[in-house]
């Protein structure tokens, strides 16, 4: 297994104290102190046709102490970096929710708070990001669990060793850092991420894993940073097909292009999340004929239309004629379904029939 780094060799902490260094060297020389980082946003965020992948600009931004617009960030991101190398320090790790709380007090002289809600703490977070390099999970922040896992793979994990065919309905929950997992043994041939940890369910009790010789993982809906990361090491390292299963509408298909190319907030970090391999498996228009599920459509509302509008315009999507055909074809219908409409067609139908007929048939969209 990795073993975590010494405090005191930590690449992360000298990232931190380096920064708290130029901004004393600022002090010291009668300069206006500032922190030069990377724009975070839709402006300075490319696709880049060789990795397939998002990746961040070159536009920059400065952020001076003394100036009204830039003070309270300034303020908040130094302190959150001192919150980080505290931990790094006695090598504890915090939550988002932790550091929200570390932070949150009224700076001395004023009635002004240094935080008033997670947004800015878990920003200036993402800020540090930026500027040491490194991702929070290496600055010992986590998320919370929000994943299950199932397969017939053995793990070892901060000394113990973990088989995550043998850990019952629930399944091995997956945590916000898997840097440090040690893959021992591993015994698939694809892996199938859910959205919807109830799908999961279904599938995990009808031994789907087992029967098909796969991985099944799940998030209670938004994909976590932890489980894109396990999915790429699984994808990268053990050489696996990644599969997405999701509803049958536009924010399904964004949760697939999030895991396939990167998500704009976290352009910054595509190199260590993104997967330009994955497929999407499901719910797809034509499964929609096909399994004859316009009995359970749910009328797109103008924000389904309005996202839809944004997603075809991406690059990676406008000039892939498979899924503009998709769009097309949802816009026509003037609807979506949910996966667990699947459901109406016997309650283990996905897993006898649907799943295996499409991934032998080889049905989905790259």
């Amino acid at each position: 297994m990795a073993k975590e780094e010494s405090p005191t060799k930590s690449p992360a902490k000298a990232e931190l104290v380096k920064l708290g260094q130029q901004v004393v060297t600022d002090i010291d020389k009668g300069r206006n102190p500032k922190i030069e980082l990377s724009v975070r946003g839709l402006s300075n965020v490319q696709f880049d046709t060789k990795s397939k992948t998002l990746i961040l600009g070159e536009k920059t931004a400065q952020r001076f102490f003394f100036n009204v617009a830039h003070s309270k960030k300034f303020l908040q991101t130094i302190e959150v970096a001192a919150i980080c190398k505290s931990l790094l320090d006695v090598a504890k790790h915090a939550s988002l929710r932790d550091v929200f709380y570390m932070a949150k007090r009224t700076i001395p002289g004023t009635k002004v708070n240094l935080v008033d809600d997670q947004k800015e703490s878990d920003k200036a977070i993402e800020d540090l990001e930026l500027i040491t390099n490194f991702p929070r999970e290496q600055l010992h922040v986590n998320a919370n669990k929000m994943g299950s896992v199932a397969g017939k793979v053995i793990i070892e994990d901060s000394g113990d060793t973990i088989d995550w065919s043998k850990l019952g309905s629930g399944g091995w929950s997956i945590p916000s850092n898997v840097e440090d997992i040690t893959f021992k043994k591993v015994n698939a041939e694809y892996v199938i991420y859910m959205e919807k940890a109830a799908v999961w369910e279904r599938l995990h009790e009808d031994r789907f894993w087992e029967k098909h010789n796969c991985i099944i993982m799940s998030s209670q809906g938004q994909t976590t940073r932890g489980i894109r990361r396990l999915l790429q090491r699984l994808s990268k390292e053990h050489k696996l097909p990644i599969f997405v299963l999701a509803d049958g509408d536009v924010w399904g298909w964004y949760i697939y292009s999030v895991i396939k190319y990167g998500s704009i907030t976290l352009a910054h970090m595509a190199e260590e999340m993104a997967i330009p391999t994955v497929k999407f498996l499901g719910v797809t228009c034509d499964d929609i004929v096909n399994y004859d599920l316009k009995k359970h459509f749910i009328k797109l509302t103008e924000q389904d239309l309005s996202r839809m509008k944004q997603m075809q315009q991406y690059e990676w999507f406008a000039k892939n004629k498979d899924w503009q055909r998709q769009f097309k074809m949802m816009k026509e219908f003037g609807a979506k379904v949910e996966i667990q409409a699947l459901s109406a067609r016997g309650i283990t139908f996905i897993s006898d029939k649907y799943l295996p007929e499409k991934i032998k048939k080889k049905e989905w969209l790259d």
